[in-house]
């Protein structure tokens, strides 16, 4: 017995000392960012930049890229009346012109970014389908009331509601972390997502959807946003159990849970020196674009592709 251990030792030695040489040999290459899509995406450093908030897309250097012009529409969406909630900018944006492409006219709910929400109006517009523009704040149900009864009487219906509104600052310490910020982040964040759904949900059918965004905070959370990773991983378990109420009704209820995106809301949260190395710390190395994230909300609103999902967290994490 102890010859065997003693020639099992001797292997493993020598199978340490040929990956030792191997490695000297053959000295580890720098890893580079992870370019996988039909066009090239920026990485880390980009130029030191911080905004008030909301944060405006139009100044944000590099411009998010949110246009998909390799992504080709097939009608997944045709006829629907979607409702996407921060759409004016980042992931709700890109949302919305996807939406477009497959055929669906579009609501976007933004605060106060006219400027951005124009944008976004023009290229729903460019795609050839209807665009209404609502503003207003989602913490406030009577205000979701409203922008739900706005796109009934604009489009004649309701078929898919994208809870996308969010609200992020960073608080280094727990101490600092005031009842009016934690009060300001769970009132957008989960207020909003719950007060648009029971505005929309008496008006929807069997066949149509709600997509919620979460976020990689919600499933690991993040020590410099409490409040927000609280609220995040509340989304998650609001999707499940929303999906759960709903499934008797035939609405599926689904969300995505990205991981750093390149949008104005975390410029507009962070140090500049922070957003200029944003995205460097997962397995890709770079943060992702708004429009390598809005394909999953397609897959998610369309019948056609998702029709026995629901209750689902779809993580877009970068390689995590």
């Amino acid at each position: 017995m102890a010859r065997r251990t003693t020639k099992t030792a001797a292997k493993q030695r020598l199978v340490q000392k040929q990956v030792k040489s191997s490695d000297e040999a053959s000295p580890r290459s720098k890893q580079k960012a992870m370019q996988a899509g039909a066009r090239k995406y920026p990485v880390p450093p980009f130029p030191r930049q911080h905004q008030p908030k909301p944060g405006d897309e139009r100044v944000l250097d590099p411009s998010p890229m949110y246009d998909a012009p390799f992504y080709q529409g097939s009608g997944k969406l045709e006829g629907k009346v979607a409702l996407i909630t921060g759409g004016d900018s980042g992931i709700g944006r890109a949302v919305a012109v996807l939406f477009a492409r497959e055929g669906a006219d579009v609501a976007i709910v933004h605060l106060s970014e006219k400027a951005d929400a124009e944008v976004t109006r023009k290229a729903v517009e460019k795609e050839g389908r209807r665009c209404l523009v609502i503003a207003g704040d989602v913490a406030k149900s009577a205000f979701c009331e409203r922008a739900v009864a706005a796109v009934i009487q604009e489009f004649g219906g309701l078929n898919v509601l994208v809870n996308n509104a969010a609200f992020q600052v960073h608080s280094e310490r727990l101490e600092d972390l005031t009842e009016e910020h934690f009060d300001l982040t769970v009132k957008t964040n989960l207020y909003g997502y719950f007060h648009m759904a029971k505005a929309a949900v008496p008006r929807m059918q069997e066949g149509d959807a709600i997509v919620n965004t979460g976020s990689v905070t919600g499933i690991k959370g993040s020590k410099a946003l409490l409040d927000y990773s609280l609220t995040k991983g509340g989304i998650h378990a609001f999707t499940k159990a929303l999906a759960s109420n709903l499934v008797s009704r035939g609405i599926r209820v689904n969300a995505v849970a990205p991981g750093p995106v390149w949008t104005p809301l975390n410029p507009s949260d962070k140090e500049a020196e922070d957003v200029s190395k944003f995205g460097a710390d997962v397995p890709m190395q770079r943060p992702a674009q708004p429009e390598e994230i809005a394909p999953a909300y397609v897959f998610l609103a369309s019948p056609q592709c998702s029709s026995y999902i629901s209750g689902e967290v779809l993580p877009i994490v970068g390689g995590y």
